[in-house]
């Protein structure tokens, strides 16, 4: 099965009369991913827009999206819960602020507690 093409990564090009154009794909501009020495993460407390509900908050990862949720399955696994990573985030449904840093520690990131 072949692969479809973004059309929303052609930077406006819709057609060209030169036979012979191919156009060529700038790629995605993704960081590196720090080492987690490097890493500088805030663990907070969150329950804005959310119904009230408690969600632990992971913010200021640098790096791969696929890095960001491979640490946050493993976060997730560890705490027993639910959540998701994306955007440079992770959310881990429930307060668990202390064992999210304590995690982090042992895994070699440099986190902190944030928020109050």
């Amino acid at each position: 099965m072949a692969k479809k093409k973004k059309w929303r990564n052609l930077d406006g090009i819709v057609f060209s009369t030169n036979q012979d154009f191919d156009y060529q794909y700038s790629g995605e501009n993704q960081e590196d991913t720090l080492p987690p020495q490097q890493q500088d993460l805030r663990v907070m407390l969150d329950k804005k827009q959310r119904a009230g509900k408690k969600v632990t908050l992971v913010c200021g990862f640098i790096g791969h999206e696929d890095d960001l949720k491979d640490l946050g399955k493993t976060l997730k696994s560890k705490c027993g819960v639910g959540g998701s990573a994306k955007n440079g985030e992770i959310i881990i449904q429930g307060d668990f602020r202390d064992k999210v840093v304590d995690l982090l520690h042992k895994a070699g990131y440099k986190a902190k507690k944030a928020g109050g």
